[in-house]
């Protein structure tokens, strides 16, 4: 349910370990938000990882720039 629509990034599973290297396991979510962007003239709504969105708004950006 929480993955990325871009990279399908989402939970992932992993094992705590105590000084005593006992393991119980855990997971590792990722940090997915449901946005709505607007680049240009064009919406973009979606669940992203902050990773994507950071992407998404250096490339609108460097759009902008480039055809100043």
């Amino acid at each position: 349910m929480r993955t990325c629509s871009l990279c399908n990034k989402g939970t992932k599973i992993g094992q705590n370990r105590s000084h005593a290297q006992n393991r119980t396991p855990r997971t590792f979510m990722a940090n997915i938000q449901k946005v709505t962007l607007v680049v240009g003239e064009d919406k973009i709504s979606g669940n992203f990882c902050t990773k994507c969105l950071k992407r998404i708004k250096k490339e609108a950006t460097e759009q902008k720039t480039a055809l100043k």
